[in-house]
């Protein structure tokens, strides 16, 4: 089986670069016995740098580069010349990535635009010249500074999808269909659970040409905030999201039920999640009579709900009505 093209984890070891030592230079010219210190300064090591770049969409392009090293700075030179600084080392990745410490967890910076840029280590700064010690007393100093050290650890990228509306739901619940059906995107489809393995995002197209992104992630299963399955994996990916639309086929054996698992499995693995918009999709209502439409929504819990067919394409109008009003309810309150 080929290897996923989608990589949202990689460990880099990153280096910034030492700064230039300071030169002990003296000036000496033709008819100038004495010249005094004019040693210059020590160029600036290179910085390791996370700079946004909006066409990448995963971080496959770090999985085989582990070792990031910017340059040295160069030491200084005669006529207080200063050496030059070390090259930065840029580090493009696609906007959602945070960086941690790898070793004790400590937030270090997160990229959301096209261009932002963040410096995750500094490099050393240049040493001083022998002419910046020169003194009344001391008019030829032989000594000068010697550059800063450079900075080393350990990071680990992480890339959390941006997108308006992240799906939530057990395994076969219908997510990859609908998202194949209200946009461009072509996740892959199959009667089995855990049919999707990565996280798939696409384009929704709403009313005068406006539009939003939706994100599909593998279903989670009940106790995945404790590692079962394949779903907290990927729960990462829907914390950004604005929006979070539950999907539940409507043979479920209980809905009532397994919404409520959904929701404690996202409160176990971060409370904020249920602070979020919520909006529940009944999927697979082409199943249904009118009788047993009725039943169901007299039964579902009190947020905004619709019964879908991603099959025959029934109520994803209402479907997307109700998104968007979650989307921009603050322009309504």
């Amino acid at each position: 089986m080929a290897e996923s093209n989608f990589v949202d984890y990689v460990k880099i070891y990153c280096r910034s670069g030492n700064g230039g030592s300071g030169s002990t230079h003296f000036h000496r010219e033709k008819y100038i016995a004495k010249g005094g210190p004019d040693g210059g300064d020590g160029g600036r090591g290179g910085h390791v740098i996370l700079r946004g770049n909006r066409n990448y969409w995963t971080l496959i392009h770090l999985r085989y580069q582990r070792h990031v090293f910017a340059e040295h700075g160069h030491s200084g030179t005669g006529s207080r010349s200063t050496g030059r600084s070390g090259e930065d080392k840029i580090i493009d990745v696609p906007l959602g990535t945070v960086a941690y410490d790898a070793d004790t967890r400590e937030f270090l910076c997160e990229i959301n635009e096209d261009g932002q840029e963040a410096i995750l280590l500094k490099g050393g700064r240049g040493g001083l010249g022998n002419w910046n010690f020169r003194t009344a007393v001391n008019q030829a100093p032989r000594f000068a500074q010697p550059g800063e050290a450079m900075e080393e650890r350990s990071v680990v990228l992480e890339l959390k999808l941006l997108a308006d509306v992240g799906l939530v739901g057990f395994p076969n619940a219908g997510k990859s269909t609908l998202l194949s059906v209200v946009s461009a995107a072509k996740p892959k489809i199959a009667d089995y659970p855990f049919t999707t393995l990565e996280p798939n995002l696409g384009i929704v197209s709403y009313r005068d040409g406006l539009s939003f992104v939706m994100a599909d992630i593998p279903g989670i299963i009940e106790g995945a905030s404790e590692g079962k399955g394949i779903g907290l994996r990927f729960l990462r990916h829907i914390e950004r999201n604005s929006v979070l639309l539950f999907m539940i086929p409507c043979d479920s054996t209980n809905i009532i039920e397994e919404y409520n698992i959904l929701i404690n499995e996202l409160g176990q693995y971060n409370p904020e999640l249920l602070d979020k918009a919520r909006v529940l999709a009944i999927t697979k209502a082409d199943m249904l009579d009118a009788e047993l439409a009725t039943a169901i929504v007299k039964e579902l819990p009190q947020i905004p709900s619709v019964l879908i067919s991603s099959v025959s394409q029934t109520g994803l109008t209402e479907l997307k009505d109700l998104l968007w009003s979650a989307l921009n309810q603050d322009l309504f309150e």
